[in-house]
């Protein structure tokens, strides 16, 4: 992707990608609620290979558009870019989900598969003569049915250690734009302490005002 040379056509080139997202992100959320079985197509992988390779080229966007504005962009295009930074985050997130939510029910779907293999196998062990092969298969069925188990709950930790992650970077991002906010706005700094300096005197003005008529009721009460 040619590198675009001018703010307009940063925000033009964005704003394509975010349209382009919108489509696959339509049709790989049909594809989730429509999911029923664990195998894996061609069709959902490059549908993920093909959303991914967008966001990453919308980030690279957000990046120029970045060092576009730390060049001495305007204000307006500062948050012009806050607001592309944060469709970009939201979308990132969404696909996260989704992801993981697909991956949880092609594990439920193989748990099931699994399931209804080891109930085949035991009812034909039960339907024959008891001998050594059927032991043997006895044991594959119950090896095939643990493993499965182990291997669920090994997907499970690393579909949560990826939202964990990208949660942590989620955060960092937030913190990130308050600390830029923050060092934007030194104004606003200023009038916040001052709001908080004069609140905190008006709290010691009150509480002495009410010492002090707690005082006089208290004078008055024993002088009756």
């Amino acid at each position: 992707m040619d590198a675009p040379s001018s703010w307009d056509a940063l925000r033009k080139q964005a704003r394509k990608l975010e349209a382009q997202l919108d489509e696959q992100m339509n049709s790989y959320r049909k594809l989730v609620s429509s999911k029923g079985s664990a195998k894996v197509d061609s069709d959902e992988n490059d549908l993920e290979s093909g959303i991914e390779r967008l966001l990453d080229q919308l980030q690279q966007v957000s990046l120029q558009m970045q060092a576009w504005v730390s060049s001495g962009g305007s204000e307006m295009v500062s948050h012009t870019l806050t607001r592309h930074q944060e469709i970009l985050q939201d979308l990132r997130q969404e696909f996260h989900r989704l992801r993981s939510s697909l991956r949880a029910k092609q594990e439920h779907a193989s748990l099931l598969d699994d399931f209804r293999e080891f109930d085949r196998t035991r009812l034909d062990l039960e339907e024959g003569a008891d001998s050594s092969d059927q032991a043997l298969l006895r044991e594959h069925a119950t090896i095939n049915r643990s493993t499965g188990q182990v291997d669920t709950v090994i997907s499970q930790a690393q579909a949560t250690l990826g939202t964990l992650v990208f949660q942590r970077s989620t955060f960092g991002g937030i913190n990130s734009k308050l600390t830029n906010v923050s060092s934007r706005l030194p104004t606003v700094n200023h009038i916040l302490s001052s709001i908080k300096r004069k609140k905190s005197m008006d709290t010691i003005i009150l509480s002495l005002v009410a010492s002090v008529c707690t005082f006089l009721i208290f004078i008055y009460w024993l002088t009756k």
